[in-house]
């Protein structure tokens, strides 16, 4: 046995109660990468909900509001890196945690891989206005494994400097737009004033509809904090202000977002590729501000590949602890005491994709469509399993259910709604196929469950009953 592990507690682990009450919430916001969504998001609902496209954000906010209601109960009283894994356990038991855990491992990932391809499209157009020929296959390859290595070492070297980084970059990142959406404003002057907006002047039903399913995509990740319960000081206050807050202030931006785009861009809005560019060219923002407005982009899209990683080695990490992975995931860094086996599988798996499909000539900001498109399928999954058991949770605990169940049907529906607006109608290849795909990664996974049932009983007892103290190990 090495020096640090004779003199690292007995029940040391993932290092406990650093995080105060602003780091989880940059975890959380972070994860959402509200820069990336506002860049594009508000200009795709515009093409269909116009006038309504405000409406759509609002009707978002508030179903993920609902979902993070449904997360806030569990967390108040449990403290744990399993995330919803560990939550849906309290409510649904094995079958229905471990289900909403791989759901939950498929989004987090899939978010960041995909969120990659975002960092390294920007990060080449960077370079690209410094007089750098970063535009070759060569160059987005060697941008991906660089970018992708530093998000995973950061993961690896602590979620305090991990949430700190991604703080920072969201925070700089959202500054920049704030700065040009408000000159912006300014610089229209009383014809930025857009009541017809507020009246919803030929905002159609299924545009809205179909915008709010934008809309929730956006927030995907936000309830991320709760994998953070063995890091968190007071989790059990900290953690669900944490979600519920972040879920606010990411849906005040994204209505004064959408809100000041197509007060100022009008029906331009729907036709520029670059929304955010087109307002500082209208405005004439100063030549220096179009390089910084794609840093701040890019930075958004690396925080959110290092917010999910987090995730994902934690919930991989309970999992090791209770037997569903091999042991050897439940350990952590000597030094670091963070799952540096998952992270060194999962951020070089997300590399790993990403330089296939660059190499293969699908261009990066594809990527973001396809990988994200299916990581989002698991974040429903675990969304709507999460509210479902915590209905069957505060009815056994007889504690007050009516708010739950309102957010919870709210919940529910919405996600199935999500769900089928996804697939039909058909979309184009290759997004008809990424349902199947993660179908098939669903199956492929209850499979081992399966087998877990049947030869080794006890790891079914052991699910969702690991609780922040009792998670042991390094090494």
């Amino acid at each position: 046995m090495s020096t640090t592990q004779q003199q690292a507690p007995v029940d040391a682990g993932l290092r406990r109660g650093v995080m105060s009450g602003p780091e989880l919430a940059a975890q959380a916001i972070a994860n959402i990468a509200p820069s990336a969504v506002i860049a594009f998001t508000a200009a795709s609902i515009f093409l269909g909900a116009g006038n309504g496209t405000i409406l759509s954000f609002v009707l978002a906010t508030i179903v993920i509001l609902c979902v993070g209601w449904c997360v806030a109960v569990f967390a108040k009283k449990n403290a744990s890196a399993g995330s919803l894994y560990t939550y849906v356990a309290k409510g649904l038991g094995p079958t229905g945690a471990y289900i909403a855990g791989v759901a939950l491992i498929v989004g987090c990932w899939g978010i960041a891989a995909g969120s990659l391809g975002g960092a390294v499209s920007y990060a080449s157009d960077l370079l690209q206005f410094f007089g750098v020929p970063a535009s070759g296959v060569a160059w987005l390859v060697a941008l991906a494994v660089v970018i992708g290595g530093v998000a995973t070492f950061f993961t690896i070297r602590g979620i305090r400097i991990s949430a700190r980084v991604s703080l920072v970059l969201e925070l700089v990142s959202v500054a920049i737009i704030l700065v040009l959406l408000i000159t912006a404003l300014v610089a229209v002057g009383p014809a930025a004033w857009d009541p017809s907006q507020f009246r919803l002047e030929g905002a159609p039903f299924q545009g809205v509809a179909a915008g709010m399913v934008l809309g929730i995509l956006g927030f995907v990740g936000f309830s991320s904090a709760d994998a953070l319960g063995r890091e968190a000081k007071n989790p059990y206050t900290a953690i669900p202000r944490a979600i519920m807050w972040s879920a606010v202030v990411v849906g005040v931006l994204y209505v004064f977002a959408a809100y000041t785009q197509i007060a100022v861009l009008q029906e331009e809005l729907g036709e520029v590729a670059s929304p955010l560019q087109a307002i500082a060219d209208k405005v004439d923002m100063p030549v220096w501000f179009t390089p910084l407005l794609v840093f701040g982009v890019a930075a958004s899209f690396f925080a959110v590949v290092v917010a999910p990683l987090n995730v994902v080695g934690r919930i991989v990490y309970v999992m090791g602890k209770e037997g569903v992975v091999p042991e050897r995931f439940g350990r952590t860094h000597e030094t670091h005491l963070t799952p540096h086996r998952v992270l060194l599988i999962a951020g070089p798996a997300a590399i790993v994709l990403d330089v296939i499909l660059l190499v293969g000539g699908v261009h990066p900001m594809d990527i973001v469509v396809w990988v994200d498109t299916y990581g989002t399928y698991g974040y429903m999954v675990a969304y709507a399993l999460v509210a479902i058991a915590c209905v069957v949770y505060v009815r056994r605990e007889r504690l007050r259910t009516g708010l739950v169940t309102f957010c919870a049907v709210v919940a529910v529906a919405a996600m199935a709604y999500v769900f089928f607006a996804n697939v039909w109608p058909v979309p184009a290849f290759p997004l008809n196929v990424i349902p199947y795909l993660f179908l098939a990664t669903m199956l492929g996974a209850i499979a081992w469950f399966g087998y877990l049932r049947k030869n080794r009983p006890e790891v079914m007892r052991a699910i969702g009953n690991t609780e922040t103290d009792m998670l042991e190990g390094v090494g």
